[in-house]
């Protein structure tokens, strides 16, 4: 069993921020996609944390991707708290999972 990386930590963290915004700091605003996607998001650092076989590192990017746009696409932009959660905690894991990808290609090649 390897030690955790740190991407793997975001991941769990961006998920996690995202599961609790909307009762703690978003007013309830954009609750079924915050929650939906934090929780996927956060399954998806976790696997890896604890050290077992869980989804691909695309997988968890797939997650973060779809939350980063949440806000336009379920229309809770107009609300900042949520919006915001939504755009920092996804592009956050989006840009780790992208740049994971791109070093795990990099030392295959």
């Amino acid at each position: 069993m390897g030690k955790p990386a740190w991407e793997d930590a975001v991941v769990f963290v961006a998920g996690l921020v995202a599961l609790v915004a909307p009762d703690l700091w978003a007013d309830g605003h954009g609750r079924l996609p915050l929650m939906v996607l934090g929780a996927l998001l956060l399954v998806a650092g976790l696997f890896p944390l604890l050290g077992t076989v869980g989804p691909a590192a695309w997988t968890a990017t797939a997650f973060a991707l779809v939350l980063f746009v949440s806000p336009w696409a379920w229309q809770f932009d107009g609300d900042r708290n949520a919006a915001w959660t939504a755009w920092i905690a996804g592009g956050v894991a989006t840009i780790v999972g992208l740049w994971v990808a791109y070093r795990t290609r990099t030392v295959r090649s």
